[in-house]
Protein backbone atom coordinates (compact mmCIF):
# COMPACT_ATOMS: atom_id res chain seq x y z
CA UNK A 1 0.00 0.00 0.00
CA UNK A 2 1.14 3.36 -0.45
CA UNK A 3 1.39 6.19 1.57
CA UNK A 4 0.43 10.09 0.02
CA UNK A 5 3.15 12.93 1.07
CA UNK A 6 -16.57 -12.83 -11.55
CA UNK A 7 -17.99 -10.40 -9.28
CA UNK A 8 -20.93 -8.94 -7.67
CA UNK A 9 -21.08 -4.95 -8.18
CA UNK A 10 -23.90 -3.06 -8.27
CA UNK A 11 -25.06 -0.21 -11.26
CA UNK A 12 -28.04 1.91 -10.34
CA UNK A 13 -28.07 4.44 -13.16
CA UNK A 14 -31.00 2.83 -14.92
CA UNK A 15 -32.89 2.28 -11.37
CA UNK A 16 -32.26 6.47 -10.32
CA UNK A 17 -33.07 7.75 -14.11
CA UNK A 18 -36.34 5.63 -14.00
CA UNK A 19 -37.09 7.07 -10.59
CA UNK A 20 -35.88 10.37 -11.25
CA UNK A 21 -38.59 10.83 -14.60
CA UNK A 22 -41.33 9.18 -12.54
CA UNK A 23 -40.83 11.39 -9.33
CA UNK A 24 -40.70 8.25 -7.17
CA UNK A 25 -41.12 8.29 -3.34
CA UNK A 26 -38.52 6.77 -1.24
CA UNK A 27 -39.84 3.31 -1.02
CA UNK A 28 -40.19 3.17 -4.42
CA UNK A 29 -36.21 3.90 -5.08
CA UNK A 30 -35.64 1.55 -3.13
CA UNK A 31 -37.72 -1.40 -4.92
CA UNK A 32 -35.87 0.01 -8.30
CA UNK A 33 -32.83 -0.29 -6.49
CA UNK A 34 -33.46 -4.08 -5.58
CA UNK A 35 -35.44 -4.86 -9.03
CA UNK A 36 -32.46 -3.27 -11.01
CA UNK A 37 -29.36 -4.96 -9.86
CA UNK A 38 -27.04 -5.56 -12.63
CA UNK A 39 -23.17 -6.11 -13.37
CA UNK A 40 -21.69 -2.11 -14.07
CA UNK A 41 -19.72 -2.47 -16.96
CA UNK A 42 -15.70 -2.75 -16.25
CA UNK A 43 -15.16 -0.16 -18.56
CA UNK A 44 -17.02 2.50 -16.51
CA UNK A 45 -14.86 1.34 -13.28
CA UNK A 46 -11.99 1.93 -15.57
CA UNK A 47 -13.07 5.52 -15.61
CA UNK A 48 -12.46 6.20 -11.40
CA UNK A 49 -10.09 9.49 -11.54
CA UNK A 50 -7.68 9.77 -8.52
CA UNK A 51 -8.98 11.98 -5.57
CA UNK A 52 -8.00 15.83 -5.14
CA UNK A 53 -6.74 17.54 -2.47
CA UNK A 54 -7.11 21.32 -1.48
CA UNK A 55 -5.45 23.18 1.66
CA UNK A 56 -7.98 25.22 3.50
CA UNK A 57 -6.32 25.63 6.26
CA UNK A 58 -6.14 28.55 8.62
CA UNK A 59 -3.80 30.93 8.29
CA UNK A 60 -3.04 30.70 4.65
CA UNK A 61 -3.58 32.88 1.93
CA UNK A 62 -3.95 30.58 -1.01
CA UNK A 63 -5.78 27.68 -0.63
CA UNK A 64 -3.32 25.36 -2.25
CA UNK A 65 -4.57 23.00 -5.09
CA UNK A 66 -8.10 24.42 -4.50
CA UNK A 67 -8.29 25.81 -8.05
CA UNK A 68 -7.32 22.61 -9.78
CA UNK A 69 -10.02 20.90 -7.61
CA UNK A 70 -12.38 23.59 -8.54
CA UNK A 71 -12.38 23.22 -11.83
CA UNK A 72 -12.62 19.56 -11.90
CA UNK A 73 -15.63 19.25 -9.63
CA UNK A 74 -16.97 21.85 -11.80
CA UNK A 75 -16.60 19.93 -15.20
CA UNK A 76 -18.23 16.77 -14.07
CA UNK A 77 -21.11 18.68 -12.41
CA UNK A 78 -22.67 21.25 -14.82
CA UNK A 79 -24.34 23.95 -13.16
CA UNK A 80 -22.64 23.41 -9.85
CA UNK A 81 -19.46 25.34 -8.70
CA UNK A 82 -17.35 25.79 -5.80
CA UNK A 83 -16.33 29.28 -3.91
CA UNK A 84 -13.41 29.31 -1.32
CA UNK A 85 -13.96 32.56 0.77
CA UNK A 86 -11.55 32.88 4.09
CA UNK A 87 -12.33 36.15 6.06
CA UNK A 88 -15.81 36.63 4.28
CA UNK A 89 -17.87 39.71 5.76
CA UNK A 90 -20.48 38.62 3.44
CA UNK A 91 -22.12 36.34 0.56
CA UNK A 92 -23.04 39.02 -2.21
CA UNK A 93 -26.80 37.61 -4.23
CA UNK A 94 -26.04 35.58 -6.85
CA UNK A 95 -28.97 34.59 -9.74
CA UNK A 96 -28.30 30.84 -8.69
CA UNK A 97 -28.85 29.23 -4.89
CA UNK A 98 -26.12 28.72 -2.69
CA UNK A 99 -25.20 26.85 0.40
CA UNK A 100 -22.11 28.06 2.51
CA UNK A 101 -20.56 25.62 5.01
CA UNK A 102 -18.80 27.41 7.51
CA UNK A 103 -14.96 26.31 8.61
CA UNK A 104 -13.42 28.75 10.78
CA UNK A 105 -14.62 31.85 13.16
CA UNK A 106 -17.55 32.31 14.89
CA UNK A 107 -19.95 35.43 13.64
CA UNK A 108 -23.87 36.64 13.70
CA UNK A 109 -25.28 36.34 10.53
CA UNK A 110 -28.53 37.85 8.06
CA UNK A 111 -30.22 36.68 5.59
CA UNK A 112 -33.25 39.40 5.04
CA UNK A 113 -34.91 39.39 8.36
CA UNK A 114 -33.87 36.33 9.41
CA UNK A 115 -30.65 35.60 11.58
CA UNK A 116 -28.58 33.46 13.67
CA UNK A 117 -24.93 32.43 15.30
CA UNK A 118 -22.47 30.72 12.91
CA UNK A 119 -19.48 28.63 13.84
CA UNK A 120 -17.66 25.95 12.20
CA UNK A 121 -20.11 22.97 11.14
CA UNK A 122 -22.82 25.57 10.58
CA UNK A 123 -24.51 25.99 6.61
CA UNK A 124 -26.16 28.80 5.32
CA UNK A 125 -28.77 28.65 2.71
CA UNK A 126 -29.00 30.94 0.07
CA UNK A 127 -31.76 31.28 -2.33
CA UNK A 128 -31.29 33.31 -5.33
CA UNK A 129 -30.74 36.71 -5.35
CA UNK A 130 -30.22 36.77 -1.17
CA UNK A 131 -27.13 38.04 0.57
CA UNK A 132 -25.70 36.93 3.99
CA UNK A 133 -24.15 39.79 5.98
CA UNK A 134 -21.80 38.65 8.91
CA UNK A 135 -21.07 41.09 11.56
CA UNK A 136 -17.31 38.80 11.84
CA UNK A 137 -15.20 37.34 9.44
CA UNK A 138 -15.90 33.70 8.53
CA UNK A 139 -13.97 31.01 6.21
CA UNK A 140 -16.57 29.19 4.27
CA UNK A 141 -16.64 26.69 1.23
CA UNK A 142 -19.68 27.82 -0.85
CA UNK A 143 -21.46 25.56 -3.34
CA UNK A 144 -23.36 27.46 -6.40
CA UNK A 145 -26.13 24.73 -7.28
CA UNK A 146 -28.08 24.69 -10.13
CA UNK A 147 -31.76 23.99 -8.29
CA UNK A 148 -33.77 25.77 -6.52
CA UNK A 149 -33.97 25.89 -2.31
CA UNK A 150 -37.58 24.52 -1.24
CA UNK A 151 -39.45 27.27 0.20
CA UNK A 152 -39.65 24.48 3.56
CA UNK A 153 -35.91 24.81 4.49
CA UNK A 154 -34.63 27.45 6.56
CA UNK A 155 -32.15 30.00 5.97
CA UNK A 156 -29.64 27.95 8.79
CA UNK A 157 -28.36 24.74 9.62
CA UNK A 158 -26.62 24.11 13.03
CA UNK A 159 -26.06 20.46 13.11
CA UNK A 160 -25.60 20.84 16.95
CA UNK A 161 -28.31 23.34 17.77
CA UNK A 162 -31.31 22.14 15.91
CA UNK A 163 -33.16 20.05 18.09
CA UNK A 164 -34.61 18.66 15.00
CA UNK A 165 -31.32 16.85 14.04
CA UNK A 166 -29.91 13.97 15.92
CA UNK A 167 -27.49 11.42 16.29
CA UNK A 168 -28.06 9.04 13.12
CA UNK A 169 -25.73 5.93 12.83
CA UNK A 170 -25.27 4.70 9.40
CA UNK A 171 -23.48 5.14 6.18
CA UNK A 172 -19.14 5.34 7.38
CA UNK A 173 -20.09 5.77 11.00
CA UNK A 174 -22.40 2.44 12.39
CA UNK A 175 -21.85 3.09 16.09
CA UNK A 176 -24.12 3.18 18.48
CA UNK A 177 -22.93 6.48 20.02
CA UNK A 178 -21.55 8.10 16.45
CA UNK A 179 -21.63 11.37 15.59
CA UNK A 180 -23.22 11.19 12.07
CA UNK A 181 -25.99 14.95 11.95
CA UNK A 182 -27.71 14.61 8.60
CA UNK A 183 -28.37 18.84 7.39
CA UNK A 184 -29.50 18.00 3.86
CA UNK A 185 -30.97 14.26 2.91
CA UNK A 186 -31.96 12.92 -0.24
CA UNK A 187 -35.46 10.96 2.29
CA UNK A 188 -37.14 12.46 4.51
CA UNK A 189 -36.63 9.50 6.93
CA UNK A 190 -33.60 10.03 7.90
CA UNK A 191 -33.68 13.78 8.10
CA UNK A 192 -36.00 17.27 8.43
CA UNK A 193 -34.08 19.11 5.34
CA UNK A 194 -34.72 17.24 1.96
CA UNK A 195 -32.66 18.42 -0.90
CA UNK A 196 -31.74 16.14 -3.53
CA UNK A 197 -29.24 18.62 -5.44
CA UNK A 198 -26.99 18.44 -2.17
CA UNK A 199 -26.35 16.17 0.47
CA UNK A 200 -24.61 16.72 3.55
CA UNK A 201 -23.72 14.84 6.91
CA UNK A 202 -21.21 15.89 9.63
CA UNK A 203 -19.69 12.75 11.39
CA UNK A 204 -16.72 11.47 12.63
CA UNK A 205 -15.55 8.56 10.66
CA UNK A 206 -13.33 5.79 13.21
CA UNK A 207 -13.76 2.65 11.21
CA UNK A 208 -15.39 3.09 7.49
CA UNK A 209 -16.04 0.33 5.21
CA UNK A 210 -14.19 0.38 1.94
CA UNK A 211 -16.48 1.62 -0.95
CA UNK A 212 -17.02 3.32 -4.53
CA UNK A 213 -20.44 5.27 -5.82
CA UNK A 214 -21.07 3.93 -9.06
CA UNK A 215 -20.27 5.91 -12.12
CA UNK A 216 -23.73 5.93 -13.32
CA UNK A 217 -26.46 6.51 -10.64
CA UNK A 218 -23.97 7.87 -8.15
CA UNK A 219 -22.40 10.77 -6.89
CA UNK A 220 -19.31 12.59 -6.44
CA UNK A 221 -18.36 13.55 -2.70
CA UNK A 222 -16.64 15.84 -0.76
CA UNK A 223 -14.87 15.76 2.55
CA UNK A 224 -14.39 19.56 4.14
CA UNK A 225 -12.29 18.31 7.41
CA UNK A 226 -13.25 20.01 10.61
CA UNK A 227 -11.34 17.83 13.16
CA UNK A 228 -8.99 15.38 13.12
CA UNK A 229 -7.43 12.79 15.94
CA UNK A 230 -3.74 11.47 15.94
CA UNK A 231 -3.64 9.26 12.92
CA UNK A 232 -6.82 10.19 11.46
CA UNK A 233 -6.75 9.34 7.52
CA UNK A 234 -8.20 8.73 4.55
CA UNK A 235 -7.35 5.42 2.38
CA UNK A 236 -8.41 6.30 -1.36
CA UNK A 237 -7.98 3.80 -5.08
CA UNK A 238 -8.63 5.20 -8.90
CA UNK A 239 -8.30 1.20 -9.70
CA UNK A 240 -11.48 0.15 -8.75
CA UNK A 241 -12.06 -1.68 -11.78
CA UNK A 242 -9.08 -4.39 -10.39
CA UNK A 243 -9.93 -4.23 -7.35
CA UNK A 244 -13.61 -6.14 -8.19
CA UNK A 245 -12.48 -7.94 -11.05
CA UNK A 246 -9.21 -9.32 -9.00
CA UNK A 247 -8.76 -12.91 -10.31
CA UNK A 248 -6.30 -11.77 -13.23
CA UNK A 249 -4.60 -9.11 -10.69
CA UNK A 250 -0.84 -9.89 -9.98
CA UNK A 251 0.66 -9.83 -6.59
CA UNK A 252 3.18 -7.04 -8.09
CA UNK A 253 0.01 -5.28 -8.04
CA UNK A 254 -0.85 -4.91 -4.35
CA UNK A 255 1.78 -2.09 -3.36
CA UNK A 256 -0.01 0.13 -5.27
CA UNK A 257 -3.29 -0.85 -5.17
CA UNK A 258 -4.40 1.66 -1.98
CA UNK A 259 -3.10 5.05 -1.14
CA UNK A 260 -3.05 6.54 2.68
CA UNK A 261 -3.31 10.56 3.05
CA UNK A 262 -2.98 11.86 6.63
CA UNK A 263 -6.16 14.28 7.22
CA UNK A 264 -5.21 17.98 8.54
CA UNK A 265 -8.41 20.28 9.47
CA UNK A 266 -8.81 22.47 6.65
CA UNK A 267 -7.96 19.69 4.26
CA UNK A 268 -10.85 19.30 1.01
CA UNK A 269 -10.79 15.97 -0.49
CA UNK A 270 -12.82 15.15 -3.78
CA UNK A 271 -13.69 12.10 -4.55
CA UNK A 272 -15.16 11.40 -7.61
CA UNK A 273 -17.77 8.60 -8.87
CA UNK A 274 -16.21 5.59 -8.84
CA UNK A 275 -13.06 6.06 -6.55
CA UNK A 276 -12.77 3.99 -3.81
CA UNK A 277 -12.40 5.19 -0.27
CA UNK A 278 -12.38 4.72 3.59
CA UNK A 279 -11.64 6.81 6.25
CA UNK A 280 -10.47 5.78 10.06
CA UNK A 281 -8.93 7.32 13.04
CA UNK A 282 -11.10 9.46 14.15
CA UNK A 283 -12.03 12.40 11.63
CA UNK A 284 -14.63 14.48 11.71
CA UNK A 285 -16.13 16.00 8.44
CA UNK A 286 -18.82 17.40 6.70
CA UNK A 287 -19.41 14.81 3.77
CA UNK A 288 -20.97 16.29 1.13
CA UNK A 289 -22.19 14.94 -1.98
CA UNK A 290 -23.23 15.88 -5.64
CA UNK A 291 -25.79 15.32 -6.40
CA UNK A 292 -27.52 14.09 -3.27
CA UNK A 293 -26.63 10.71 -1.15
CA UNK A 294 -28.85 8.45 -3.17
CA UNK A 295 -30.05 5.08 -1.74
CA UNK A 296 -27.74 2.20 -2.46
CA UNK A 297 -24.94 3.72 -4.07
CA UNK A 298 -22.25 3.47 -1.49
CA UNK A 299 -20.88 -0.03 -3.30
CA UNK A 300 -18.86 -1.58 -0.64
CA UNK A 301 -14.97 -3.47 -1.67
CA UNK A 302 -14.02 -5.41 1.47
CA UNK A 303 -14.50 -8.46 0.42
CA UNK A 304 -12.73 -8.26 -2.79
CA UNK A 305 -9.60 -7.05 -0.34
CA UNK A 306 -10.38 -9.26 2.02
CA UNK A 307 -10.14 -12.37 -1.19
CA UNK A 308 -7.25 -10.87 -2.28
CA UNK A 309 -5.51 -11.08 1.60
CA UNK A 310 -5.86 -14.80 1.26
CA UNK A 311 -5.04 -15.33 -2.08
CA UNK A 312 -1.58 -13.31 -1.42
CA UNK A 313 -0.76 -15.06 2.73
CA UNK A 314 2.66 -14.26 2.25
CA UNK A 315 2.34 -10.35 2.05
CA UNK A 316 0.52 -7.97 4.63
CA UNK A 317 -2.94 -7.64 4.64
CA UNK A 318 -4.36 -4.96 2.60
CA UNK A 319 -6.68 -2.65 5.18
CA UNK A 320 -10.36 -3.77 5.36
CA UNK A 321 -13.20 -2.71 7.38
CA UNK A 322 -14.09 -6.50 9.75
CA UNK A 323 -17.86 -6.35 8.94
CA UNK A 324 -17.78 -5.93 5.09
CA UNK A 325 -15.10 -8.88 4.82
CA UNK A 326 -17.21 -11.87 4.27
CA UNK A 327 -20.15 -10.60 1.81
CA UNK A 328 -20.58 -7.71 -0.93
CA UNK A 329 -21.94 -4.71 1.18
CA UNK A 330 -24.38 -1.67 -0.47
CA UNK A 331 -25.72 0.87 1.31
Amino acid sequence: MRRAGSSLVVALGSAFAACASLNCSSQQEIDAVEDLVAIEPRRDLALAREPLFAKLGEGLSEADGFERLRAAFAARNPGYDLRWMPAARAIAPRASCAIAFVQAGESAGAIGARRSELRRGDVALLRAGEELALESALDVLVFDVPEDLPRALPSFVRPDHDPRITDTPGGCAEELEAYRRILLTWRSEVGPYVFRALNAHRVRIFDSFTHYHPPHGGFDELYLVQGVQPGAKLITSSRTARIVEPDTLAESELDSLLVEHELEVGDLVYLPRGTIHRGVGGVLTQVITVPGFRPGAEIGVDHFLAGLNRRFPQRAPLPLHAKGADAPMVK
